[in-house]
């Protein structure tokens, strides 16, 4: 052979033309080296599988920090429905900047005073307060939350339900978040 690889013949033994030179256990070397090549290949394939998998998770285990910005509004979210549903008018208070602004269904707005007096209302009993749809956009020390609420209740006896698309601002000062405008509107039917 002379140094130099005769494919003809390589090719021969691949389609049982003959064996060339320089086999062992009736199988080419060239074929061994193929097959160690693709043992290596399917290694490296795997590695990089198990590298991208390693790597995807601990994307996702960052996204979904308990302890990220992100994760302590939306609990701070969930926190206000529930002091609002409860009646917690000093958890209210806490959680509201002096100067929030909500803007209701009708298009009425009120400042934090008229909305912890409207919170406070005895002649109102909320029965379900629920967000779902929960997504907080995060930029420094402003957060922005989208969702969508359910409410159902009683006013002066007589039952009531909404169901909302909201926006809340939240803004961080120090190392308290505080919500400073909320929007709330109904969805168009269509």
């Amino acid at each position: 052979m002379g140094g130099r690889i005769d494919f003809n013949k390589l090719a021969g033994a691949r389609t049982g033309g003959g064996v060339p030179e320089g086999t062992c256990n009736n199988r080419s070397a060239w074929c061994d080296i193929v097959l160690v090549g693709v043992r290596m290949k399917s290694k490296l394939t795997l590695s990089l599988l198990a590298c991208l998998t390693i790597s995807a998770s601990a994307i996702h285990a960052a996204a979904q920090e308990p302890s990220g910005p992100a994760s302590q509004v939306r609990k701070l979210e969930e926190k206000w429905a529930a002091a609002y549903k409860e009646r917690k008018i000093d958890l209210l208070s806490s959680l509201l900047a002096e100067e929030f602004v909500i803007t209701v269904e009708d298009g009425n707005t009120y400042s934090k005073a008229g909305y912890i007096t409207h919170s406070a209302d005895p002649s109102v009993r909320v029965e379900i307060a629920e967000l779902s749809d929960v997504h907080v956009h995060v930029h420094g020390n402003i957060a922005v939350v989208t969702g969508a609420y359910h409410e159902t209740g009683r006013s002066n006896g007589k039952p009531y339900e909404y169901h909302d698309r909201l926006t809340d601002v939240w803004v961080k000062t120090g190392t308290n978040w505080q919500v400073i405008a909320s929007h709330y509107s109904v969805p168009v039917k269509q």
